[in-house]
């Protein structure tokens, strides 16, 4: 395969910073937002004001639902706020973002439904809670955007790697030991082996995703309340499988952030290896595999070049979950096991950004593996003059009663022949009695071929026989199991948020002879 990618000159459409000269288009629209978007202004990314208060009018919403079927608060009043925070959510908080918050964002947003409707009215809504676990609760929810984005990502990888995986079952290449030529396997081999790691990390994800269905609200300031509240009702309003089961525990753990950030690094660390075996066998050097247009960049200065820079952005962001995880559980180490809040507030400030570069980096890996190609021909070339069926030739030798030692011996001793004389290592193993008369066993010419080779390792999960085809089948099973953990969650949580709505109205608007109670 050529080591570029031409187009006709005359037929391309000089645009600025696209057209380059060597390259005819411009970076894949899904890596440049994830590459480029960081140089915007703060008011063009997520707006954190705005998403606490809806997490925290969504709790307000289900909360008042409960305690309002529960007979604590009357219905008049339970449908006078929840319309007066409709009205907010509609207008995107824009009252709440206007008032000063010397006390911090929940006590100005109660301040001002209290103002607007009164003490009696705007005063209830915070019966049987607490910041604490309202806090606890809102971070839950707010986990779950991060957490499918992490899983949706992760899902989308290992498909394109078992696709891929098929694609190229029978593109031979060295696998690599130490950097240099092995054994042979097949390009399709590797990317099952990546799947393999891939979807034990997906796995990983789905298990701590399990405490982000766990529902706070309830435990108050540390010590639960004694108003007769239904945790139950609250969380299947918000899409929780159920409550907690200790008051403490609710408010002064978010050991979810640190299963998340674990799993997320066990991700990145397969990510940023990837990435590095990539990066060697993109180079002009290796040459092993080539990239489009589209996935790699330009040279501001040099016009010769195809900069497969998109894998520098995996390495960079791969890990950065570790730091967050590292920072993180430094945090929450300082403080006791109560309401916290080196624990609720700073400790997860580390762990959103350390999800979100995990997602950037488990992306773009996931582009650059679906649209690099191996040079077929190069990698086969690089297994033979690799050596690389040596070890199998000692193998075929001990199977005729040569100890292993000196198979391996007289194996290592038929390179430096074939080094030696300029030749290739079947050639030079020709003139080895002991390999002479094994190859006229085998009756065949090609019998050392890496090719031959590869298909002959059929065991301890090699590329031979029916070996990856058996594993990517294994992995896609997994694949699918995961897709269905990961949509029930997403159901639940969707279901939940009809309901909410339903019950919502259903105070706000009551139909004649409609009861209070679900």
């Amino acid at each position: 395969m050529s080591s570029e990618r031409t187009t006709d000159a005359a037929a391309a459409t000089a645009r600025p910073g696209v057209d380059t000269g060597r390259l005819s288009t411009g970076l894949n629209d899904e890596a440049h937002a994830i590459v480029y978007d960081q140089y915007l202004s703060p008011d063009d990314v997520a707006d954190g004001l705005g998403e606490e208060l809806r997490l925290i009018s969504e709790v307000d919403r289900a909360h008042l639902v409960m305690l309002t079927e529960r007979g604590i608060v009357e219905p008049a009043h339970a449908s006078a706020l929840l319309q007066a925070i409709d009205d907010l959510r509609r207008s995107d908080f824009a009252a709440v973002r206007a008032r000063p918050m010397p006390r911090g964002v929940y006590l100005a947003y109660e301040g001002l439904l209290t103002e607007r409707l009164g003490e009696g009215i705007g005063g209830v809504m915070h019966t049987g809670r607490s910041r604490n676990d309202l806090n606890a609760t809102t971070a839950r929810l707010r986990g779950r955007r991060h957490f499918l984005r992490l899983v949706d990502a992760t899902e989308a990888f290992a498909e394109t790697l078992l696709d891929k995986a098929e694609e190229h079952g029978a593109v031979v290449m060295p696998a690599y030991t130490h950097g240099q030529p092995a054994v042979p396997i097949t390009y399709g081999h590797y990317l099952a082996g990546v799947g393999c790691s891939v979807l034990r990390a997906l796995e990983d994800l789905l298990h701590a995703g399990r405490e982000l269905d766990v529902n706070p609200l309830g435990a108050g300031a540390v010590g639960g309340t004694s108003v007769s509240i239904d945790p139950e009702r609250t969380s299947a309003l918000l899409g929780f499988a159920g409550p907690v089961r200790n008051s403490v525990d609710a408010v002064a753990s978010r050991d979810f952030a640190l299963r998340l950030l674990a799993a997320a690094s066990g991700l990145g660390v397969t990510v940023a290896r990837v990435a590095r075996d990539l990066s060697a066998w993109t180079s002009e050097e290796a040459g092993l595999v080539q990239l489009a247009d589209d996935l790699v960049g330009s040279s501001s200065m040099m016009p010769q070049k195809r900069n497969p820079f998109l894998l520098e952005h995996v390495q960079g962001r791969a890990t950065a979950s570790l730091g967050a995880f590292t920072a993180a559980a430094s945090s929450m180490a300082t403080a006791s096991y109560t309401n916290a809040i080196a624990v609720g507030t700073e400790a997860l400030r580390h762990t959103w950004p350390g999800l979100g570069n995990a997602t950037d980096a488990v992306t773009l890996l996931r582009l650059v593996v679906h649209g690099a190609e191996p040079d077929a021909e190069r990698m086969l070339r690089r297994a033979v003059e690799g050596f690389t069926p040596a070890t199998y030739l000692a193998e075929r030798l001990v199977a005729t009663g040569m100890p292993f030692r000196s198979a391996h011996h007289l194996v290592g001793k038929t390179v430096v022949r074939a080094l030696d004389t300029s030749r290739s290592f079947a050639e030079a193993a020709r003139e080895v009695p002991e390999i002479a008369r094994l190859a006229a066993r085998h009756g065949v010419d090609d019998w050392l071929h890496p090719a031959a080779v590869a298909r002959a390792c059929a065991y301890g999960g090699g590329p031979g026989g029916e070996s990856t085809a058996r594993a990517v089948a294994g992995l896609r099973a997994d694949l699918e199991k995961a897709r269905a953990g990961s949509e029930e969650r997403r159901t639940r949580w969707a279901a939940g948020a009809v309901a909410l709505d339903e019950a919502v109205e259903g105070l706000v608007s009551p139909r004649p002879g409609r009861p209070v109670q679900p």
